[in-house]
């Protein structure tokens, strides 16, 4: 169905029943919107356009005698057409740069404390993912002794990012056998993004003389060094605010929720399924997961460097879609701006 094709007085009243269900989370009859918004036109004017909303499928009936709600469909004209974010004054921007700042400058701090802060202002459970650090570009690549036949391995990307590992030695290793391995490494490998390095690291190093026990074992360590472990990485805050909500009222709705949340493999897997960058609003059934299939998910990226993380909130569908998005988006910013002025090698 073309947007185009429907009337203004369709488009107003779509708006006008999402509006006060929003707010209400009851059914909204003809006589409601005509009570409350004086479009001018009659309430039977108004039922039989509700009709042609609802044979259109934008709105249903959930009993034959209530009043209409919107369906996945109807919602979603109105976040593409209809919705006009709402302006953020200057005292609620603040809060949230304030809010984030509060707990530290780590980056799993920031990400943790932006959870709450998102939850906190919108009402919703408040998500953060930190950056694929996989995705960076190295850098540089330090090898430092840190014990008899230990070696601590840092990898700092060039958005400034690093984290660190710890191998096993057989023996313990000079100095300069360590700069010799370190030059060798990174005259080959820097420029490459991690997932890069440790698809091609076999090949790139075949024939580097000199130290190759010391070589070898960094190539065989290369799911370790190069590949991130991402069970740390999903922060979230908020669930309590879904105990107050009329959708949330059936407990086993929320318990699967929780379930995914807890495990948080599948929802990263999700949460980093997105086609472009900047804000993503999937509504009801376009979640493509049962554990959210009747929700909202408001998302946004932001950059540290050439990496890009996601923060967001999920909730009902009957969110309100107006402030959600500015929330959101002017978070994003926010910790793009913040994290930009961070100091390099800030450790995940």
């Amino acid at each position: 169905m073309a947007f185009e094709n429907l009337s203004d007085r369709e488009k107003l009243v779509l708006f006008n029943l999402i509006s006060h269900y929003i707010e209400s989370a009851d059914p909204v009859g003809s006589r409601v919107i005509a009570d409350r918004f004086r479009m001018g036109i009659s309430s039977a004017t108004i039922r039989n356009t509700l009709q042609d909303l609802e044979d259109l499928g934008l709105v249903e009936q959930p009993h034959t005698s209530a009043g209409r709600v919107p369906t996945d469909k109807g919602y979603r004209v109105y976040v593409d057409y209809l919705l006009k974010p709402d302006t953020l004054s200057e005292t609620e921007k603040e809060t949230i740069k304030q809010s984030i700042l509060r707990e530290g400058r780590g980056i799993s701090e920031i990400l943790g404390q932006t959870a709450r802060v998102l939850s906190d202002i919108t009402d919703q459970l408040g998500l953060t993912v930190a950056p694929r650090f996989e995705e960076g570009v190295l850098g540089s690549l330090r090898l430092i002794p840190v014990s008899e036949g230990r070696l601590m391995v840092v990898v700092i990307v060039k958005s400034g990012l690093a984290r660190s590992l710890i191998l096993e030695v057989e023996a313990s290793v000079s100095d300069s056998a360590l700069r010799e391995v370190e030059q060798g490494l990174t005259e080959r490998l820097t420029g490459l993004t991690l997932s890069e390095i440790r698809r091609t690291i076999t090949e790139r190093m075949a024939g580097v003389s000199g130290q190759g026990r010391l070589i070898k074992l960094v190539m065989d360590a290369k799911d370790r060094i190069w590949t991130e472990d991402r069970a740390g990485d999903l922060h979230y805050a908020g669930t309590n605010t879904l105990l107050s909500k009329p959708e949330f009222a059936d407990r086993g709705r929320l318990s699967k929720l929780m379930k995914v949340l807890e495990d948080g493999k599948v929802l990263l897997e999700f949460l980093g399924e997105a086609e472009r960058e900047g804000l993503i609003i999937t509504i009801g059934e376009e979640n493509k997961m049962d554990e959210i299939i009747n929700c909202s998910l408001v998302k946004s990226t932001y950059r540290v460097g050439n990496i890009t993380g996601t923060i967001g909130i999920i909730g009902p569908t009957r969110m309100p879609y107006a402030k959600a998005v500015s929330i959101v988006e002017y978070t994003a910013r926010s910790i793009t701006e913040l994290l930009a002025g961070m100091k390099p090698a800030k450790e995940l």
